[in-house]
């Protein structure tokens, strides 16, 4: 599918993520594996440390602490808010919608228009569509876009392919109608025939929890997991990135009659350090240009990732500067997606702590 949208802007970013940080070595002694293998699996992949939430922190919690931040900052007003969406696969509950929780905490009018989306790795670009759609209706001009997941709970400490990755965070995206003329060049793909590449089995009505869905077994590769817990397959979920996702960014940049040069930054997913460089060679795009430190540094959390990616590494310059970003999502689903777009002059764009 492929989408265009005019005269929309993305005005503030926030990240909030768990003040509490865990070590990739604090955690070896759970996995099944030597030392020396382990740091050769750090190394390769970028393991270094990831920000888990305390216990019983939930994805509610996370946005209403960076909501209230920029309410008492000035940087947002409350009355101003026309829509909030949240992207989560961690919601605090089954029902309700724990957007409706968000607004229901924080005091919002009965005429904000609430709904969570139940995306993954390409929440943050499914969320900016849904955001953009939104902002077609006269009645709607301003929409804070949250992404939050808390899927460290649902990860297997004894998992050495998913436990070191995983981690939590939330972050606040502010999207507006704009008076500059302004396009925006969207690409969307799912393929729910390999729905099963990332999932967690056991939880849902298909499989409710059990005595035996609890039970930790080990699997082929000596990690230990119940079905209660996310399981990857890892090699098809990197050969599906490295198939698909090329072939999607060149499509996308042939439509919009851009070359890999005219675009400033590309701002992708962050499953891992060495995806991301196989995926940055594989699209001749330099290092450089597709930061890929945001699992070394807090975790990969879903959606999250991307504007994550955005507030670490570009900060207080995108308050200033303005520059062509290729934004993609791609991986739970499958689900691939990808946006080319100018952001800049922001509002904010900060990290802070909960």
């Amino acid at each position: 599918m492929r989408l265009k949208f005019y005269n929309k802007k993305i005005t503030g970013i926030l990240t909030v993520l768990p003040s509490k940080e865990v070590l990739f070595e604090e955690e070896m002694e759970n996995y099944n594996f030597s030392i020396a293998k382990s740091m050769k699996l750090k190394m390769a992949m970028g393991y270094n440390k990831h920000r888990i939430v305390e216990d019983g922190v939930c994805v509610s919690d996370l946005c209403v602490h960076g909501l209230k931040y920029l309410f008492d900052n000035a940087m947002l007003c409350k009355d101003d808010i026309d829509a909030l969406l949240l992207v989560t696969q961690s919601p605090d509950h089954f029902m309700p919608a724990t957007s409706n929780v968000i607004q229901g905490k924080l005091g919002l009018g009965t005429n904000v228009f609430c709904m969570d989306i139940n995306q993954g790795c390409c929440g943050f670009i499914i969320g900016l569509i849904e955001a953009f759609m939104l902002l077609e209706q006269e009645s709607i001009n301003k929409v804070v876009l949250l992404n939050a997941d808390v899927l460290s709970r649902k990860v297997s400490k004894r998992d050495r392919n998913s436990n070191p990755l995983t981690g939590d965070a939330a972050t606040i995206t502010i999207v507006e109608k704009s008076d500059l003329s302004s396009t925006i060049h969207g690409f969307l793909k799912m393929d729910g025939s390999r729905s099963d590449a990332l999932m967690i089995p056991a939880g849902g009505f298909r499989l409710p929890v059990t005595e035996e869905t609890g039970r930790m077994v080990e699997d082929a590769s000596g990690n230990f997991r119940s079905l209660e817990n996310l399981v990857m397959k890892g090699d098809e979920v990197f050969n599906f990135v490295q198939r698909e996702v090329p072939f999607m960014i060149e499509g996308l940049l042939l439509d919009a009659g851009y070359s890999k040069e005219n675009v400033d930054w590309y701002m992708f997913h962050q499953p891992n350090r060495f995806m991301l460089h196989k995926l940055a060679d594989k699209l001749g795009v330099p290092h450089e240009k597709m930061p890929s430190n945001i699992v070394e540094n807090f975790g990969n959390s879903s959606g999250a990732t991307i504007p994550t990616n955005i507030s670490f590494n570009l900060g207080t310059r995108l308050k200033e500067e303005r520059y062509t970003f290729c934004l993609a999502g791609f991986g739970v689903g499958l689900t691939w997606g990808a946006l080319l777009l100018d952001i800049g002059n922001l509002s904010f764009n900060d990290i802070i702590y909960f």
